[in-house]
């Protein structure tokens, strides 16, 4: 069945999020379900931003199934291709609760598919993005990001499962983590495996980023962030990662603008710009000539930091996409070993510092360097990331 949604352009696809999703990915989606869930023909399966119904075309796989979508045309195609799903037009993100989605309040409810996702803070392609999409949306939901509020939907209708895609940074950014606390309150992620944006073929134009199948069980207990930070993920063909694991920059350097936070005797050397996670370390500036709002100013005794997140951002290709949400990784004891490496390549290689610094160069600075990241990743992620760096 092609379960390509062919009918949106490509500005209505960034404001609805709709990136349709390949069946090999449905398929791992139920894996996961299925392995954890072992009375699923018990259960009612819903898909509240089901498209054309990729993740409601499975026979016989639960005691009934209900699609509902925002877009009229791919609820038109969804019933013309599948039998046997209660299918809605409706916005899933107003009036949430159950009787809405027709839905009784003592079926056993799994929630499933891959809701849209549209960062209205990001600025990537902000400029054609539209924010109202989000003003429609309940009050006690509404979040910057669609993913984050169907997420909170459905603790909203007590889904007793929820197994779905997000971006791996809505659980591994603190600040993320609690936009999500009333979802996180009720529900633990016991199963997921990462895999790569570019497994979507309309994302693979762009910087690939971690996107989770997760499966979430409803729990009294819920889940913190330290049980985040300390959950061993899976990685689709590549073993796992803990973000536990690893030291990050966060703990040495300020990552934001902190003019207000100097003293009077404070003497800044350089200026900064302000720091995201790796993927955007890849995008952006690392040392700045002027003053703006996103200026981080760099007194001296922190300079070796910052060198070392701009010699980071030489390497950033190198690193697994897995952790470009990731803080700037950094084995700390290892770094200040051969931190007048990092500074000489810094200086030599980026010309704001050329021309403020005069550091003499280390002949083989960038041999120190190539190892440090060797055992960095070996150490933590295996030999394979290892060997990015030969």
């Amino acid at each position: 069945m092609n379960r390509n949604q062919e009918h949106l352009n490509y500005i209505d696809t960034v404001n609805l999020g709709s990136y349709y999703t390949p069946e090999i990915i449905v398929d791992l989606a139920y894996s996961i379900l299925q392995k954890n869930v072992p009375s699923i023909k018990d259960f009612t399966i819903l898909d509240s931003s089901c498209g054309y119904g990729s993740f409601l075309a499975k026979k016989n796989i639960a005691k009934r199934l209900v699609g509902a979508d925002i877009d009229e045309k791919a609820i038109f195609e969804a019933k013309k291709r599948i039998n046997g799903v209660d299918f809605t037009c409706q916005n899933s993100l107003v009036n949430v609760c159950r009787k809405n989605l027709v839905i009784k309040n003592d079926e056993k409810l799994i929630a499933i598919g891959n809701p849209p996702y549209n960062d209205t803070t990001s600025i990537i392609r902000n400029s054609i993005k539209d924010v109202s999409v989000q003003d429609k949306i309940d009050s006690d939901i509404k979040t910057r990001d669609l993913g984050m509020s169907f997420l909170l939907s459905y603790n909203k209708v007590q889904a007793d499962y929820v197994c779905v895609l997000h971006p791996l940074s809505y659980l591994i950014k603190k600040a993320n983590f609690a936009l999500l606390s009333r979802f996180a309150k009720n529900y633990k992620l016991i199963d997921g495996i990462i895999i790569s944006s570019h497994e979507f073929s309309n994302t693979s134009r762009g910087m690939a980023f971690p996107i989770l199948v997760a499966l979430y069980r409803r729990d009294q207990n819920g889940m913190t962030y330290d049980y985040v930070q300390n959950y061993q993920f899976k990685v689709k063909d590549d073993g796992f990662f803990r973000l536990k694991d690893f030291d990050t920059i966060i703990n040495h350097v300020q990552k934001y603008p902190n003019k207000k936070y100097l003293n009077g005797n404070d003497k800044p050397v350089a200026r900064f710009w302000t720091l995201r996670d790796i993927n955007a370390l890849k995008r952006n500036q690392t040392f700045i000539n002027s003053d703006t709002y996103n200026t981080v100013y760099v007194l001296m005794e922190n300079l070796p930091y910052y060198c070392y997140i701009d010699v980071f951002k030489q390497y950033a290709d190198k690193m697994p996409y897995f952790i470009g949400n990731c803080d700037v990784i950094i084995d700390n004891e290892k770094f200040n070993e051969i931190k007048e490496c990092f500074v000489a390549h810094s200086v030599h290689t980026n010309p704001i510092l050329k021309n403020k610094f005069k550091f003499r160069e280390i002949p083989d600075a960038k041999l120190k360097i190539d190892n440090y990241f060797k055992e960095l990743l070996g150490s933590k992620l295996g030999e394979k990331y290892a060997k990015n760096f030969n």
